[in-house]
């Protein structure tokens, strides 16, 4: 039979769909199933890096009294790279505007901004210290949570616990304000319980082992709840960490892990036989991998 006679077979054509060289630029920008989009991420992570060490580096002013000049240098390469990295991206996107406002866009566009305005800001004398402004370059290190699929398999582990954790958290602040009230009417102010909210400050940095000595129970009683009040804190900081851990596990062994990326709303992460998008039913490109192939079509919107 013809491929018409069997449409659940045959990838649906792409409206408006980025080709040739933009199909290709896009594959290895924001995709990482193939040896070039690696080697292009990997590449990028490095001089974020290394563009955010220039940053530290150049905050010491020892530092920067010898290598001032150097760092100069190193920052507008750094932002001539990333602007031109940010343009490369606009320009393989089939909707530049929706990925502009995006929060990665966004990210990318706060990213460059700042060396640029530094040229302009010095006539501005409502602002004290231009270089204020180059605290804004350490954004760029958020950048990296674009390019490992760890951190999109993180970040849906998180959204999946999201339930659970806010349950826990309940709790946690119902035993606090409790533990906190108790301390308050067993210490007093006398020993420096001087309100609630005093007593179940005490209370959060007991249950979370930070303690920091500037308020402690003198009386037995007192003594005596800030010792199960320790040894709760231990109990509580293993149950969120169990429940992301246990989701964590679940999201790697239920799906294949991509960076396959729908073009229109840019969620990451479909199958590899996905033929559409699962957040915005978009039709798929072909994946692209190390292969060059793409996996058999079953129809699927995703993971």
């Amino acid at each position: 039979m013809s491929p018409a006679e069997h449409p659940d077979d045959v990838t649906p054509p792409l409206q408006g769909a980025a080709a040739g060289w933009r199909l290709r630029m896009y594959t290895v920008i924001f995709e990482a199933d193939t040896r070039a989009g690696r080697a292009f991420d990997l590449a990028l992570i490095g001089l974020i890096l290394a563009s955010v060490a220039v940053v530290v580096l150049d905050s010491m002013a020892a530092v920067h009294a010898r290598w001032g000049s150097v760092f100069t240098v190193l920052e507008w390469t750094f932002t001539l790279i990333f602007t031109v990295e940010y343009v490369a991206r606009l320009s393989c996107v089939r909707q530049p505007l929706r990925y502009a406002r995006s929060p990665f866009g966004i990210i990318d566009l706060v990213a460059v901004l700042p060396t640029y305005l530094a040229i302009l800001v010095p006539g501005l004398h409502a602002l004290i210290d231009v270089r204020v402004l180059r605290l804004l370059r350490l954004f760029r290190i958020l950048k990296l949570g674009a390019y490992v699929a760890e951190f999109a398999m993180l970040g849906r582990a998180l959204a999946a616990s999201r339930r659970k954790i806010l349950v826990f958290m309940s709790f946690v602040l119902m035993v606090v304000t409790i533990m906190g009230t108790l301390m308050y009417v067993v210490e007093g102010p006398a020993h420096g319980f001087t309100s609630i909210p005093v007593g179940v400050y005490w209370a959060i940095t007991t249950m979370t082992t930070v303690g920091f000595g500037d308020i402690t129970p003198k009386t037995d009683l007192g003594r005596v709840i800030a010792s199960l009040m320790m040894l709760l804190g231990w109990g509580t900081l293993a149950v969120p960490t169990g429940i992301v851990s246990a989701e964590f596990t679940a999201q790697r062994m239920g799906r294949t892990p991509t960076t396959r990326t729908c073009h229109e709303c840019l969620s990451e992460g479909h199958a590899p036989d996905a033929r559409f998008c699962r957040d915005c039913g978009a039709p798929l490109p072909a994946w692209q991998n190390d292969h060059g192939h793409q996996a058999p079509a079953s129809g699927r919107g995703g993971s």
